[in-house]
């Protein structure tokens, strides 16, 4: 996430050329293209995540840090 980044709520996420956005409320690729089984990782990653991701757009919102999210284990 970026701060001052256009809605809808998103992420982006990266794995060696590839590159997406997410949307954060309907984790759906909005842009660019990940690999299968990388988009499957950040999905599910995602998934578990959804609340925090959603207030980490709320606090770059507000120009606020936003919080460290652990990686899937």
């Amino acid at each position: 996430m970026y701060f001052g980044d256009h809605p809808p709520p998103h992420f982006h996420a990266e794995y060696a050329d590839h590159r997406a956005v997410i949307d954060i409320e309907t984790l759906t690729v909005i842009g660019g293209r990940l690999p299968p089984r990388v988009l499957g990782l950040a999905l599910e990653w995602a998934s578990l995540h959804q609340a925090e991701l959603m207030e980490d757009w709320r606090a770059l919102e507000r120009d606020e840090p936003a919080r460290h999210i652990p990686p899937l284990d």
